[in-house]
């Protein structure tokens, strides 16, 4: 488990500068065509839509604002919530960041949680465990209009902010449900979020002192794609930032617009691939085929059975086709940056360790023009 722990480490560390760092949600309402700023507008649907709408995060609206759903407190550590959810099942498992929404349909398995790092290890749900940014529990019960209700399980970190949720499905044992929510209900009143500010990420050095040619060096001599960080670590550079500057063959910079065209491209090949979103909580990752990509004004779908993808393409400001040399097999993949250098999404062609790279995807990435 340690083992497997230190990697959950290194990848968790990688992925921190996804963080949302404001409760600041208007990014992910759908963009308006046409419409002057100051028209009326719908109220909207969405929770995360609506607490935007107030000016405050989706915990913060969840446990304050809204009075539809019925909200019953969970308690910590979240660890033991996600430790006892085998028995229910089938699920949905649903991670986001502000630019990008993954959804797993699949059940909790194989859970391994070591300190503040953990791992949920099936092949459908797919999770690294930032544990010590779960602050908050809840167990939801939404009113549909058609009278049904929605369960799910929603887990925020101390600004409020959606680190993950669960979802129950038609498959899922509801019997085990009800028994998890009682085991971990909190008795008494609702008490609602009072969120703490996150710190943003310290910004990146000035080019001009970061060592390219050691940057450069270091990135030949990778042996893992997990020491990836260590070495950005190193040399005192940004993700991003160590993108713009190593250059060829590690890595080029591609048109911000290039995602669907990879994507068609990997359904009509029939290439499996990895898709990685996360945020500073969690990390989810679909591992397999896809079937049919599907755009939507500024959103671009993956719109499967058993796993949905929604991204707004329109907030990629950076884009990536990256190389990296490791022991058992070098690596392409797509990363997709925003305008303040947070990390949307990082897409491989499906592989597991000590397996080599599939060919077919690393055609697809080399194909990709330069920006």
């Amino acid at each position: 488990m340690t083992r497997k722990c230190n990697a959950v480490t290194i990848l968790i560390l990688q992925v921190t500068r996804i963080q949302i760092y404001s409760t600041d949600m208007t990014n992910l309402a759908p963009a308006a065509s046409g419409t002057p700023a100051d028209a009326p507008r719908p109220a909207p649907k969405r929770p995360i839509d609506q607490a935007a709408a107030l000016g405050v995060s989706e915990g913060v609206w969840l446990t304050a604002h809204q009075s539809d759903a019925r909200v019953i407190r969970l308690a910590l550590p979240a660890a033991a919530i996600i430790e006892a959810l085998p028995p229910l099942g089938t699920v949905m498992a649903l991670t986001r960041n502000h630019a990008c929404v993954h959804e797993k349909d699949g059940a909790y398995a194989n859970i391994e949680i070591n300190g503040g790092m953990g791992l949920v290890l099936n092949h459908e749900i797919d999770l690294r465990l930032f544990m010590g940014q779960w602050a908050h529990a809840f167990a939801v019960e939404t009113p549909l209009d058609d009278g049904a209700i929605r369960h799910s399980l929603q887990f925020f970190d101390k600004a409020g902010v959606a680190i993950h949720k669960i979802f129950a499905r038609p498959q899922t044992d509801m019997a085990a449900w009800r028994d998890l929510v009682s085991r971990f209900a909190v008795e008494g009143p609702l008490q609602p979020i009072l969120a703490e500010p996150i710190a943003p990420p310290a910004a990146d050095r000035p080019d001009a002192e970061i060592d390219v040619e050691a940057l450069r060096d270091g990135w030949w001599k990778l042996a893992d794609v997990h020491d990836f960080f260590a070495l950005l670590r190193k040399q005192g550079v940004g993700r991003r930032q160590a993108m713009r500057l190593a250059g060829g063959p590690f890595s080029r910079a591609i048109p911000t617009d290039s995602l669907q065209a990879i994507l068609e491209q990997a359904v009509a090949r029939d290439v499996p691939i990895m898709c990685f979103v996360g945020n500073n909580g969690c990390i989810q990752i679909h591992s397999g085929p896809i079937r049919r990509v599907v755009p939507m004004g500024p959103w671009l779908n993956i719109l499967d059975p058993g796993f949905n993808l929604h991204l707004r393409a329109d907030l990629i400001a950076e884009a990536y086709a990256v190389w990296k040399p490791q022991t058992d097999s070098a690596v392409h993949s797509i990363e997709l940056f925003d305008k303040d250098g947070l990390l949307i999404a990082q897409f491989f062609g499906e592989r597991k360790p000590g397996q080599p790279e599939l060919e077919g995807w690393k055609q697809i990435v080399e194909e990709v023009p330069a920006a």
